[in-house]
Protein backbone atom coordinates (compact mmCIF):
# COMPACT_ATOMS: atom_id res chain seq x y z
CA UNK A 1 0.00 0.00 0.00
CA UNK A 2 1.36 2.97 -1.25
CA UNK A 3 0.87 6.54 0.49
CA UNK A 4 0.82 10.01 -2.17
CA UNK A 5 1.08 12.25 1.29
CA UNK A 6 3.22 11.29 4.63
CA UNK A 7 6.20 8.62 4.46
CA UNK A 8 4.18 7.62 8.24
CA UNK A 9 0.70 6.83 8.30
CA UNK A 10 -0.58 4.78 11.04
CA UNK A 11 -3.30 2.86 12.21
CA UNK A 12 -4.02 1.81 16.10
CA UNK A 13 -7.56 -0.37 15.86
CA UNK A 14 -9.20 -4.39 15.59
CA UNK A 15 -9.09 -5.29 11.44
CA UNK A 16 -12.60 -6.71 12.85
CA UNK A 17 -13.80 -3.05 13.94
CA UNK A 18 -11.45 -1.01 10.83
CA UNK A 19 -12.53 -1.73 7.34
CA UNK A 20 -9.09 0.17 6.56
CA UNK A 21 -6.82 -1.80 8.27
CA UNK A 22 -8.03 -5.10 6.74
CA UNK A 23 -7.77 -3.28 3.65
CA UNK A 24 -4.14 -2.54 4.69
CA UNK A 25 -3.60 -5.69 6.12
CA UNK A 26 -6.12 -8.80 4.72
CA UNK A 27 -6.34 -10.51 7.74
CA UNK A 28 -8.85 -10.16 10.63
CA UNK A 29 -7.47 -9.58 14.11
CA UNK A 30 -9.88 -9.02 16.96
CA UNK A 31 -7.77 -6.48 19.34
CA UNK A 32 -6.33 -3.31 18.56
CA UNK A 33 -2.81 -3.46 16.89
CA UNK A 34 -0.80 -1.24 15.35
CA UNK A 35 -0.77 -0.87 11.72
CA UNK A 36 0.48 1.44 9.11
CA UNK A 37 2.51 2.49 6.13
CA UNK A 38 6.13 3.60 6.23
CA UNK A 39 7.82 4.86 2.71
CA UNK A 40 5.16 2.95 0.81
CA UNK A 41 5.86 -0.44 2.56
CA UNK A 42 2.92 -1.80 4.81
CA UNK A 43 3.40 -3.53 8.07
CA UNK A 44 2.08 -4.53 11.37
CA UNK A 45 3.19 -5.00 14.61
CA UNK A 46 1.14 -7.86 16.69
CA UNK A 47 1.65 -9.88 19.69
CA UNK A 48 2.59 -13.43 20.33
CA UNK A 49 -0.86 -14.68 19.99
CA UNK A 50 -1.55 -13.49 16.42
CA UNK A 51 2.14 -13.45 14.81
CA UNK A 52 2.42 -16.65 13.32
CA UNK A 53 -0.76 -16.59 11.61
CA UNK A 54 -0.30 -13.08 10.53
CA UNK A 55 2.48 -13.86 8.86
CA UNK A 56 1.15 -16.33 7.03
CA UNK A 57 -2.08 -15.32 6.51
CA UNK A 58 -1.84 -11.41 5.68
CA UNK A 59 -1.14 -9.42 2.93
CA UNK A 60 1.49 -7.49 4.30
CA UNK A 61 5.43 -6.60 3.22
CA UNK A 62 6.31 -6.89 7.06
CA UNK A 63 5.20 -8.15 10.42
CA UNK A 64 6.74 -7.79 13.60
CA UNK A 65 6.02 -9.28 17.10
CA UNK A 66 4.87 -6.86 19.84
CA UNK A 67 7.22 -8.66 22.69
CA UNK A 68 10.16 -7.75 20.73
CA UNK A 69 9.94 -4.61 19.71
CA UNK A 70 8.95 -3.77 23.35
CA UNK A 71 11.98 -4.85 24.49
CA UNK A 72 13.72 -3.01 21.83
CA UNK A 73 11.47 0.19 22.44
CA UNK A 74 12.29 -0.41 26.76
CA UNK A 75 15.90 -0.01 25.89
CA UNK A 76 16.02 3.14 23.46
CA UNK A 77 13.48 5.17 25.65
CA UNK A 78 14.93 4.03 29.26
CA UNK A 79 11.62 3.02 30.15
CA UNK A 80 10.03 -0.09 31.60
CA UNK A 81 8.28 -2.85 29.03
CA UNK A 82 4.81 -2.43 30.45
CA UNK A 83 4.88 1.33 29.39
CA UNK A 84 5.22 0.80 26.38
CA UNK A 85 2.54 1.19 24.32
CA UNK A 86 1.52 2.19 20.36
CA UNK A 87 2.56 5.90 21.12
CA UNK A 88 6.04 4.64 22.24
CA UNK A 89 6.33 2.22 19.42
CA UNK A 90 5.68 4.75 16.85
CA UNK A 91 8.47 6.94 18.49
CA UNK A 92 10.33 4.14 17.94
CA UNK A 93 9.89 3.41 14.06
CA UNK A 94 10.26 6.92 13.06
CA UNK A 95 13.66 7.24 15.01
CA UNK A 96 14.52 3.11 13.53
CA UNK A 97 13.77 4.50 10.01
CA UNK A 98 15.03 8.47 10.76
CA UNK A 99 12.08 9.64 9.53
CA UNK A 100 10.28 13.15 10.03
CA UNK A 101 8.47 13.45 13.54
CA UNK A 102 5.44 13.80 11.27
CA UNK A 103 2.78 11.55 11.12
CA UNK A 104 -0.93 10.92 9.25
CA UNK A 105 -2.92 9.18 11.21
CA UNK A 106 -7.50 8.60 10.63
CA UNK A 107 -9.77 10.58 12.63
CA UNK A 108 -10.62 7.80 14.58
CA UNK A 109 -6.83 7.40 15.90
CA UNK A 110 -7.47 7.12 19.97
CA UNK A 111 -6.97 10.80 21.77
CA UNK A 112 -4.86 9.14 24.22
CA UNK A 113 -2.27 7.96 22.23
CA UNK A 114 -2.42 11.23 20.16
CA UNK A 115 -1.65 13.09 23.12
CA UNK A 116 1.40 10.65 24.16
CA UNK A 117 2.48 11.55 20.36
CA UNK A 118 2.53 15.07 21.07
CA UNK A 119 4.15 15.48 24.22
CA UNK A 120 7.08 13.56 22.55
CA UNK A 121 7.30 15.76 19.71
CA UNK A 122 5.53 14.35 16.87
CA UNK A 123 3.46 16.38 14.73
CA UNK A 124 -0.31 14.53 14.34
CA UNK A 125 -1.54 14.98 10.62
CA UNK A 126 -5.38 13.85 10.78
CA UNK A 127 -6.03 12.40 7.77
CA UNK A 128 -9.92 12.59 6.87
CA UNK A 129 -11.78 9.69 5.59
CA UNK A 130 -11.11 7.97 3.55
CA UNK A 131 -7.71 6.82 4.97
CA UNK A 132 -6.88 4.65 1.68
CA UNK A 133 -8.83 6.56 -0.64
CA UNK A 134 -7.49 4.06 -3.38
CA UNK A 135 -10.54 1.81 -1.22
CA UNK A 136 -12.89 3.42 -3.65
CA UNK A 137 -11.83 1.58 -6.59
CA UNK A 138 -12.47 -1.95 -6.69
CA UNK A 139 -10.64 -4.76 -8.73
CA UNK A 140 -12.21 -8.02 -10.11
CA UNK A 141 -11.41 -9.81 -6.44
CA UNK A 142 -12.90 -7.16 -4.77
CA UNK A 143 -16.05 -7.20 -7.53
CA UNK A 144 -16.66 -11.20 -7.09
CA UNK A 145 -16.54 -10.39 -3.25
CA UNK A 146 -19.87 -8.25 -3.43
CA UNK A 147 -21.61 -10.14 -5.87
CA UNK A 148 -21.39 -12.99 -3.12
CA UNK A 149 -22.76 -10.15 -0.68
CA UNK A 150 -25.27 -9.48 -3.29
CA UNK A 151 -26.08 -13.05 -3.83
CA UNK A 152 -26.60 -13.21 0.27
CA UNK A 153 -29.01 -10.30 -0.02
CA UNK A 154 -31.08 -11.51 -2.23
CA UNK A 155 -31.45 -14.80 -0.92
CA UNK A 156 -32.74 -13.07 2.23
CA UNK A 157 -35.03 -10.82 0.36
CA UNK A 158 -36.21 -14.13 -1.58
CA UNK A 159 -37.03 -15.93 1.72
CA UNK A 160 -38.50 -12.98 3.01
CA UNK A 161 -41.14 -13.03 0.18
CA UNK A 162 -42.10 -17.03 0.26
CA UNK A 163 -43.30 -16.29 3.72
CA UNK A 164 -45.17 -13.03 2.80
CA UNK A 165 -46.95 -14.82 -0.33
CA UNK A 166 -47.64 -18.14 2.21
CA UNK A 167 -48.51 -15.60 4.86
CA UNK A 168 -52.85 -15.20 5.33
CA UNK A 169 -54.52 -12.50 6.16
CA UNK A 170 -56.65 -12.23 9.33
CA UNK A 171 -58.16 -8.51 10.21
CA UNK A 172 -55.61 -6.12 9.86
CA UNK A 173 -52.70 -8.56 10.68
CA UNK A 174 -50.57 -11.11 8.49
CA UNK A 175 -50.49 -14.18 9.99
CA UNK A 176 -47.99 -17.25 9.61
CA UNK A 177 -48.39 -20.75 10.39
CA UNK A 178 -50.36 -19.68 12.95
CA UNK A 179 -48.87 -17.01 14.28
CA UNK A 180 -48.59 -13.14 13.97
CA UNK A 181 -46.00 -12.05 11.55
CA UNK A 182 -43.57 -9.42 12.78
CA UNK A 183 -40.77 -7.31 11.90
CA UNK A 184 -38.62 -9.59 13.98
CA UNK A 185 -40.10 -12.69 13.50
CA UNK A 186 -38.79 -12.02 9.32
CA UNK A 187 -35.73 -10.79 10.03
CA UNK A 188 -34.78 -13.82 11.44
CA UNK A 189 -35.92 -15.56 8.02
CA UNK A 190 -33.94 -13.07 6.29
CA UNK A 191 -30.83 -13.72 8.46
CA UNK A 192 -30.84 -16.97 8.29
CA UNK A 193 -30.80 -17.06 4.55
CA UNK A 194 -27.80 -14.62 4.76
CA UNK A 195 -25.95 -16.87 6.76
CA UNK A 196 -26.82 -20.03 4.27
CA UNK A 197 -25.08 -18.38 1.96
CA UNK A 198 -21.84 -17.52 4.18
CA UNK A 199 -23.14 -13.93 5.22
CA UNK A 200 -23.50 -12.16 8.49
CA UNK A 201 -26.54 -9.72 8.44
CA UNK A 202 -26.63 -6.96 11.17
CA UNK A 203 -29.47 -4.48 11.54
CA UNK A 204 -31.62 -5.89 8.40
CA UNK A 205 -34.41 -3.39 8.23
CA UNK A 206 -38.17 -5.11 7.87
CA UNK A 207 -40.00 -1.89 8.49
CA UNK A 208 -44.25 -1.54 7.31
CA UNK A 209 -46.40 1.24 7.60
CA UNK A 210 -45.75 4.14 9.59
CA UNK A 211 -42.81 2.90 10.60
CA UNK A 212 -40.86 2.77 7.17
CA UNK A 213 -41.09 6.31 7.08
CA UNK A 214 -38.09 6.40 8.70
CA UNK A 215 -35.38 5.57 6.74
CA UNK A 216 -33.12 3.66 8.88
CA UNK A 217 -36.09 1.63 11.24
CA UNK A 218 -34.94 -1.56 11.46
CA UNK A 219 -38.89 -2.26 12.21
CA UNK A 220 -40.49 -3.88 15.32
CA UNK A 221 -44.01 -5.33 15.99
CA UNK A 222 -46.57 -6.70 13.79
CA UNK A 223 -46.62 -6.54 10.08
CA UNK A 224 -50.03 -5.59 8.32
CA UNK A 225 -51.83 -6.56 5.25
CA UNK A 226 -52.40 -3.58 2.26
CA UNK A 227 -48.94 -1.60 3.81
CA UNK A 228 -45.99 -0.98 2.10
CA UNK A 229 -42.95 -3.03 3.84
CA UNK A 230 -39.14 -2.16 3.20
CA UNK A 231 -37.02 -5.20 3.12
CA UNK A 232 -33.15 -3.84 3.43
CA UNK A 233 -30.61 -6.40 3.77
CA UNK A 234 -26.94 -5.31 3.56
CA UNK A 235 -25.04 -8.49 5.14
CA UNK A 236 -21.49 -9.14 5.41
CA UNK A 237 -19.12 -11.76 3.80
CA UNK A 238 -17.40 -14.05 7.00
CA UNK A 239 -14.44 -14.87 4.34
CA UNK A 240 -14.02 -11.72 2.89
CA UNK A 241 -15.25 -9.00 5.01
CA UNK A 242 -17.61 -7.29 1.87
CA UNK A 243 -21.20 -6.45 1.39
CA UNK A 244 -24.13 -7.00 -0.42
CA UNK A 245 -26.85 -4.35 -0.26
CA UNK A 246 -30.03 -4.37 -1.35
CA UNK A 247 -33.53 -3.24 -0.93
CA UNK A 248 -36.86 -4.07 -1.87
CA UNK A 249 -40.45 -3.00 -0.99
CA UNK A 250 -43.87 -5.63 -0.59
CA UNK A 251 -46.86 -5.46 -0.01
CA UNK A 252 -49.64 -8.08 1.02
CA UNK A 253 -52.97 -7.75 0.13
CA UNK A 254 -54.30 -5.10 -1.85
CA UNK A 255 -52.57 -1.77 -3.34
CA UNK A 256 -53.94 1.61 -3.48
CA UNK A 257 -53.88 4.28 -6.32
CA UNK A 258 -51.77 6.31 -3.92
CA UNK A 259 -49.70 3.20 -3.39
CA UNK A 260 -49.50 2.15 -6.72
CA UNK A 261 -48.63 5.52 -7.79
CA UNK A 262 -45.17 5.85 -5.48
CA UNK A 263 -44.28 2.66 -5.79
CA UNK A 264 -43.58 3.15 -9.73
CA UNK A 265 -41.98 6.82 -9.38
CA UNK A 266 -39.31 5.22 -7.01
CA UNK A 267 -38.66 2.09 -9.87
CA UNK A 268 -38.66 5.03 -12.59
CA UNK A 269 -36.26 6.74 -10.46
CA UNK A 270 -34.27 3.91 -9.83
CA UNK A 271 -34.04 3.20 -13.66
CA UNK A 272 -33.43 6.73 -14.54
CA UNK A 273 -30.53 7.20 -12.07
CA UNK A 274 -28.88 3.73 -13.69
CA UNK A 275 -29.31 5.05 -17.10
CA UNK A 276 -26.83 8.20 -16.49
CA UNK A 277 -24.21 5.93 -14.14
CA UNK A 278 -20.94 5.97 -16.63
CA UNK A 279 -17.34 6.52 -16.01
CA UNK A 280 -16.47 10.65 -16.29
CA UNK A 281 -20.50 11.29 -15.46
CA UNK A 282 -20.92 13.42 -12.02
CA UNK A 283 -22.32 11.67 -9.11
CA UNK A 284 -24.75 14.08 -8.96
CA UNK A 285 -26.04 14.07 -12.48
CA UNK A 286 -27.32 10.60 -11.33
CA UNK A 287 -28.79 11.77 -8.02
CA UNK A 288 -30.54 14.70 -10.08
CA UNK A 289 -31.90 12.00 -12.94
CA UNK A 290 -33.60 10.66 -9.84
CA UNK A 291 -34.78 13.82 -8.31
CA UNK A 292 -36.37 14.68 -11.64
CA UNK A 293 -38.64 11.96 -12.20
CA UNK A 294 -39.91 12.31 -8.76
CA UNK A 295 -40.43 16.16 -9.60
CA UNK A 296 -42.18 15.40 -12.57
CA UNK A 297 -44.60 12.79 -11.30
CA UNK A 298 -45.58 15.20 -8.64
CA UNK A 299 -43.70 13.73 -5.42
CA UNK A 300 -42.65 16.72 -3.35
CA UNK A 301 -40.10 16.94 -0.83
CA UNK A 302 -41.07 19.09 1.76
CA UNK A 303 -40.96 19.89 5.40
CA UNK A 304 -43.69 19.31 7.50
CA UNK A 305 -42.65 21.18 11.18
CA UNK A 306 -39.24 19.05 12.30
CA UNK A 307 -39.77 16.57 10.13
CA UNK A 308 -38.91 15.61 5.88
CA UNK A 309 -41.44 13.73 3.77
CA UNK A 310 -40.66 12.83 0.39
CA UNK A 311 -36.76 11.93 -1.25
CA UNK A 312 -35.51 12.72 1.83
CA UNK A 313 -31.83 11.44 0.86
CA UNK A 314 -29.64 10.66 -1.35
CA UNK A 315 -29.69 8.50 -4.48
CA UNK A 316 -26.93 5.92 -3.11
CA UNK A 317 -23.44 5.39 -1.70
CA UNK A 318 -20.15 2.92 -2.20
CA UNK A 319 -20.46 -0.49 -1.56
CA UNK A 320 -17.42 -2.92 -0.34
CA UNK A 321 -16.02 -3.05 3.21
CA UNK A 322 -18.35 -0.76 4.60
CA UNK A 323 -21.24 -0.59 3.70
CA UNK A 324 -21.12 3.22 3.67
CA UNK A 325 -18.34 3.97 1.42
CA UNK A 326 -17.15 6.34 -0.97
CA UNK A 327 -18.25 7.97 -3.49
CA UNK A 328 -21.40 9.13 -2.10
CA UNK A 329 -24.08 9.56 -4.52
CA UNK A 330 -26.21 12.66 -4.11
CA UNK A 331 -26.40 16.51 -4.95
CA UNK A 332 -22.84 17.29 -4.50
CA UNK A 333 -20.75 13.89 -6.23
CA UNK A 334 -18.04 14.55 -7.77
CA UNK A 335 -17.08 12.44 -11.02
CA UNK A 336 -17.71 8.72 -11.48
CA UNK A 337 -14.65 6.63 -12.13
CA UNK A 338 -14.42 3.04 -13.74
CA UNK A 339 -14.08 0.41 -10.48
CA UNK A 340 -16.36 2.51 -8.21
CA UNK A 341 -19.35 0.10 -6.98
CA UNK A 342 -22.63 2.32 -5.93
CA UNK A 343 -25.40 1.95 -4.98
CA UNK A 344 -28.70 3.14 -6.68
CA UNK A 345 -31.16 3.61 -4.07
CA UNK A 346 -34.17 6.75 -4.31
CA UNK A 347 -37.05 6.67 -2.10
CA UNK A 348 -39.79 8.18 -0.99
CA UNK A 349 -41.48 8.71 2.47
CA UNK A 350 -45.19 10.01 2.97
CA UNK A 351 -46.89 8.98 6.33
CA UNK A 352 -50.53 8.73 4.77
CA UNK A 353 -49.32 6.36 2.27
CA UNK A 354 -46.09 4.80 3.12
CA UNK A 355 -42.63 4.16 1.97
CA UNK A 356 -41.09 2.65 -0.66
CA UNK A 357 -37.30 2.26 -1.53
CA UNK A 358 -35.84 0.23 -4.24
CA UNK A 359 -32.20 -0.31 -4.13
CA UNK A 360 -29.03 -2.37 -6.70
CA UNK A 361 -25.78 -2.05 -6.75
CA UNK A 362 -23.93 -1.25 -9.78
CA UNK A 363 -20.01 -1.22 -10.82
CA UNK A 364 -19.32 1.67 -13.08
CA UNK A 365 -17.33 1.30 -16.28
CA UNK A 366 -16.52 3.10 -19.05
CA UNK A 367 -19.71 1.72 -21.22
CA UNK A 368 -22.37 2.18 -18.32
CA UNK A 369 -23.57 0.51 -15.29
CA UNK A 370 -22.64 -3.10 -14.73
CA UNK A 371 -25.59 -4.49 -12.24
CA UNK A 372 -24.19 -7.07 -9.63
CA UNK A 373 -27.27 -8.01 -7.56
CA UNK A 374 -30.50 -9.96 -9.40
CA UNK A 375 -33.49 -9.98 -8.28
CA UNK A 376 -37.15 -9.06 -9.56
CA UNK A 377 -39.39 -5.71 -9.00
CA UNK A 378 -42.69 -7.32 -8.42
CA UNK A 379 -43.77 -6.09 -5.27
CA UNK A 380 -47.71 -6.53 -4.46
CA UNK A 381 -48.83 -9.98 -3.75
CA UNK A 382 -52.68 -11.03 -1.96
Amino acid sequence: MKSKSSEARFLYTSSEQSADAYYLTGVFVPDPFLCGVIRGRSFAVVNRLEYRRVKKLSNLDSVYLLETLQLEVSKLLKIDVSAVGPAELIFYILSRYKLSKSVEVPASFPAIYYARLQAMGVKIIIFEDPFFPQRAIKCDDEVYAIRAGNAASAAGIRAAEKVLRMASIEGKLLKYKGRTLTSDSLRQVIDKACLGKGAIASNTIVAGGLQACDPHEVGFGPLRANELIIIDVFPRVRQTGYHGDMTRTFLKGVANDAQRALVNAVREAQLSARERIKAGVSGASVHKAACKVFTERGFVTERRGDNYFGFIHSTGHGLGLDVHEHPPISASSNRLRTGHVITVEPGLYYPEIGACRIEDVIRVTAEGGELLSSMHYRWCFR
